[in-house]
């Protein structure tokens, strides 16, 4: 049962209109917290966007980033125009909308930037894990979602947009609700290409 959620799971994209219930919402924001974290910390932080008026606030602070950056990297105006616009609709076209963060407030603090790299890393592994039993709950409970690191481009401009504590550091933004489609069957390697037997 628990391979056939493993191996069924989809990023989906589209979404009917129906709402999440909150207790709904609830049940996954937990399962995410039953996550393994360093130290068990559990740095995981989750901003829910359910209300339109948040989500294209976002939408549109994010693209208008996205516009920025593209443009500096010299890109066509066209192919830019395009990529916002289909990022907008992303968010807007979500029912739910869960920005995932994180935050090193009871990480453990060291003097030297190699111990407090690898600190930051259990911290990001950590709410990692916590988004990956988001998106099997979603599954499992029958709703679609997506998992885009896009927030990662943009830290600032999330927080400042959501006003979200300056310590939360967007990690992830999972787009979340009833499936519309029934999303592409993803390939994987073989496991001889990714595992060395000693």
């Amino acid at each position: 049962m628990f391979e056939q959620v493993l191996k069924s799971r989809r990023s989906i994209r589209r979404y009917l209109t129906d709402p999440v219930q909150d207790d709904v919402l609830n049940k996954l924001l937990e399962a995410a917290t039953w996550a393994p974290s360093a130290h068990n910390k559990q740095p995981w932080r989750f901003a829910v966007l359910q209300k339109a008026f948040h989500k294209e606030n976002l939408a549109n602070a994010m693209g208008n980033k996205l516009r920025v950056d593209r443009t500096n990297d010299g890109d066509d105006p066209e192919i830019i125009e395009r990529d916002v616009a289909k990022s907008i609709q992303l968010i807007v076209g979500s029912p739910i909308v869960i920005v995932v963060c994180l935050t090193m407030s009871d990480m453990d603090v060291y003097v030297d930037g190699h111990r407090s790299s690898a600190e930051l890393m259990m911290a990001v592994q950590s709410t990692a894990m916590a988004v990956q039993n988001l998106l099997l709950s979603a599954h499992e409970m029958g709703l679609g979602a997506c998992w885009r690191c896009a927030p990662l481009f943009c830290t600032k401009t999330v927080i400042d947009t959501l006003k979200l504590p300056q310590n939360w550091y967007p990690q992830a933004l999972v787009t979340l609700g009833y499936p519309d489609e029934d999303g592409k069957t993803p390939s994987r390697f073989s496991l001889s290409k990714v595992t060395k037997w000693l």
